[in-house]
């Protein structure tokens, strides 16, 4: 989907964990090995990370441990947090799973002319490839036009930076009004209202419907299982 020029695109900016995957404990187990292999310490307890940047949880979790850590300690720890996941890709398939429906939505789009899909999310970036790549979700998201945990601490500037990229990339300006947000937690709702994007809230997480309502959510499903309830909720946010 490039040189678009003059071409409305609409952008699709998917949260990946309980939005399109479950790796059902998994991560924080990971964590926990990369951040023991950067620091020296062992994560004792891990900072909240429900919506939140991979940057963030990281540097919040090291004050936990008494630590002050540098943007290179983050790199580093990014780094590994890559390695334990290929190095434990079998563990992770095993454990973890795609949502209900996760493939049939972004099968669904890819069909669409007029769409393009890419991630928002607080994942590293190549740690969000080999997530998705893992249980086969990964055909239809253009990487280079997302934004990701080590681009910014709030991910209203994921979204922001992410419909940039996406302008770049196709040639066209890509407005609020075509850029659509699907996740599962109130963080992902508040950037969307911070960034003046419309937003899918899917109860597939930790909060349900009413809560993801209550948060700004234009449009909510209990999750991804029916597809063409989602794609009428794009249709229906198009152009608001």
């Amino acid at each position: 989907m490039h040189d678009r020029k003059g071409v409305t695109v609409r952008l699709i900016l998917w949260d990946i964990d309980h939005t399109l995957i479950d790796t059902r404990g998994i991560g924080e187990e990971l964590s926990g090995e990369a951040f023991e292999r950067t620091t020296g310490q062992p994560m004792l307890r891990q900072a909240r990370v429900d919506g939140i940047t991979e940057a963030v949880i990281f540097r919040e979790t090291a004050k936990l441990h008494g630590l002050n850590p540098s943007r290179a300690d983050f790199e580093r720890f990014a780094r590994e947090l890559a390695e334990r996941h290929i190095a434990r890709l079998a563990d992770l398939q095993r454990t973890g799973h795609a949502l209900p429906g996760a493939g049939a939505a972004l099968q669904s789009l890819a069909a669409m002319d007029d769409v393009a899909q890419t991630a928002v999310t607080g994942n590293v970036r190549p740690v969000a490839e080999i997530k998705l790549r893992a249980f086969g979700l990964d055909h239809h998201i253009d990487w280079p036009a997302g934004g990701y945990g080590e681009d910014a601490d709030e991910r209203a500037d994921l979204v922001r930076l992410a419909m940039r990229r996406a302008s770049t990339r196709y040639g066209t300006d890509i407005r609020q009004q075509d850029t659509v947000i699907v996740g599962d937690t109130p963080a992902d709702v508040a950037a969307a209202l911070d960034a003046g994007v419309p937003v899918i809230a899917v109860a597939s997480g930790k909060f349900n419907q009413d809560e993801l309502r209550d948060a700004g959510a234009e449009c909510t499903l209990p999750d991804l299982a029916d597809t063409e309830a989602f794609i009428r909720c794009v249709d229906e946010l198009r152009g608001r």
